[in-house]
């Protein structure tokens, strides 16, 4: 790219921006950043790209920083705006690829703060299979309201109060300004904070990168810390391919079940397994989740904001529990040059009397909560969040909805009763398009009191804030004709979290009859990356990728 007399026009160019004469010998080093002040999750990101590059040069590189996207799932939530959020995850991933693929760069630091953007990111440094590093942002402080902790989810939780008319309008603007206090990413066991404790799992953080308040002094280390950590992935010939093991994903999956992680955490781990040309399905979850207990008492199904588990040492010393138990595998490479055990190796427990995270003995579910269903309503798989508090079963009658907002105006409404199921499809990959998450009527569902009550199935998925009898990423997906598509009002639906399935009660000869009579409906976006993604994007249970059959 840069060497010899040919190749003048191409130093040429960098000059101007920075580089001289020595640094053309040197690895060049991207360092993509998020940075964004369209959400508070990324609003620090630019001061954190910043000591990345301070750690390449420091180490011998050369640094090149560059931007990519990120919208904000928290202001688009319930909105048609929101179909655009999991398309986020795809653009980040092609635009990092396609940066440091044109301009020839040896490495790459990327550096994510709102939730798409990590899988997004991870899976373009899996693509590029050139040595590479995974920042988080770090996690949000949580607000105060009343001397109580409170996040984004709170609010949205609060929504669902007021219709009720649990609380007043100026109660409601108070908990709105107080949730949010500065920059990070939303502060539970949400899916930011999931998929970031994902990552390190992997392998591709350094370690306890996942569990940093964004705004400390240890955040600035990481990234720095990770600058110096790529250029010895590159002396070393470290690829991103050669962590990003089958086992090194096993790994992920343990840690997100232990930690009660979002629901998202399964669409996303295979999309980054795809990028890194390993093979993992929707059933991986439940081979591994067998084996692994719930030990993290995290919002929003517990009570802690990440935060608290900051306070105490954060995942690290989760993983040396685990290791310890043989419920991960300690050979597995990471980004530091040395194994996820001899990482490990020196960890600390928690202190004494903490009750953030409980001891393998005494778990809050000896399971994982992450449920993989089938069944005549899924027959290719769907995603429910079962903490054990909903309840491990669940009967009603389907109450139809064809998108979201539908749904949530019924909500609030007040038409939702006990012993409802309610059904929003026409909300997948491709009939949305773009999968919207449902905090709004989950959360609304919550506030109303009726979080024990009712569930809610759907093709489309989930915020990681969301809890509740929640089934989501339903597949086959509405539009293309699945299962879901054919229910009518009033059908009984039954859920079991011990047997894994989700029935629609109604004979086979009725089933017939409404599959030859079921049209698919015109496509709501007919140009522009809605259309595009739309035509490209795969299945939920596949990872909703756009490049896995081209």
């Amino acid at each position: 790219m840069l060497d010899g007399p040919s190749r003048a026009p191409s130093r040429a160019m960098l000059y101007p921006v920075g580089f001289r004469d020595e640094d053309f010998d040197k690895s060049i080093i991207g360092v993509a950043s998020t940075w964004s002040m369209a959400t508070p999750c990324n609003m620090h990101i630019d001061g954190l790209a910043k000591q990345a590059v301070n750690g390449v040069n420091a180490a011998g590189g050369k640094a090149i920083e560059f931007n990519t996207i990120t919208i904000s799932d928290g202001i688009s939530m319930g909105t048609e705006g929101m179909k655009y959020s999991l398309v986020s995850r795809e653009v980040i991933a092609d635009s990092i690829e396609t940066v440091v693929g044109c301009e020839g760069m040896d490495g790459v630091v990327a550096i994510g703060g709102c939730d798409k953007n990590m899988p997004g990111c991870v899976m373009a440094i899996a693509r590029l299979n050139r040595p590479g590093v995974f920042v988080y942002g770090g996690t949000i402080k949580p607000g105060c309201h009343h001397g109580n902790d409170v996040d984004i989810v709170s609010v949205f939780e609060a929504v669902g109060q007021h219709s009720a008319g649990k609380i007043s309008d100026a109660e409601l603007e108070s908990i709105a300004a107080e949730a949010i206090p500065g920059p990070g990413s939303c502060g539970g066991m949400y899916t930011a904070n999931t998929m970031a404790s994902a990552i390190e799992a992997l392998g591709m953080s350094l370690p306890n990168s996942s569990a940093q308040a964004a705004v400390s002094e240890e955040k600035y280390m990481d990234c720095f810390d990770a600058g110096a950590a790529v250029m010895n992935l590159i002396r070393n010939n470290i690829r991103p391919r050669d962590i990003m093991t089958k086992e090194a994903f096993e790994n992920a999956i343990t840690l997100v079940t232990a930690l009660g992680g979002s629901t998202n955490a399964v669409l996303h781990t295979l999309a980054m397994a795809s990028a890194a040309g390993v093979k993992l399905s929707i059933d991986d979850f439940t081979r591994i989740g067998k084996n692994v207990p719930v030990l993290a008492d995290l919002k929003p199904s517990g009570r802690y904001v990440m935060m608290r588990l900051v306070e105490i040492g954060g995942t690290m010393p989760l993983m040396k529990m685990l290791l310890e138990a043989g419920l991960l595998h300690g050979d597995c490479m990471t980004v530091t040059g040395r194994t996820m055990a001899e990482n490990l190796a020196k960890v600390a427990p928690y202190p004494i009397g903490q009750d953030i995270i409980r001891p393998l003995s005494d778990p809050l579910k000896k399971d994982s909560h992450l449920i993989i269903l089938y069944g005549n309503l899924a027959p290719e798989g769907a995603v429910a969040k079962i903490s054990g508090q909903e309840g491990l079963s669940f009967r009603g009658k389907a109450r139809t909805f064809d998108s979201e907002e539908l749904a949530m105006h019924a909500i609030l409404d007040g038409q939702i009763k006990k012993g409802d199921v309610i059904v929003i499809r026409m909300e997948g990959p491709k009939g949305g398009p773009g999968m919207r998450e449902m905090l709004g009527p989950t959360g609304a569902i919550m506030g109303a009191g009726l979080g024990k009550d009712v569930a809610l199935i759907t093709d489309g998925r989930f915020s990681g804030g969301s809890h509740g009898f929640v089934i989501g990423h339903v597949t086959p997906e509405a539009f293309v004709g699945g299962p879901l598509a054919l229910v009518t009002d009033g059908d009984t639906i039954s859920i079991d979290a011990v047997s894994r399935e989700m029935t629609l009660h109604i004979s086979e000869d009725e089933f017939e009859a409404r599959r030859k009579a079921w049209r698919q409906p015109e496509p709501r976006y007919r140009y522009g990356v809605l259309a595009k993604y739309a035509k490209l994007v795969s299945s939920a249970s596949q990872g909703a990728i756009t490049d896995g059959n081209l």
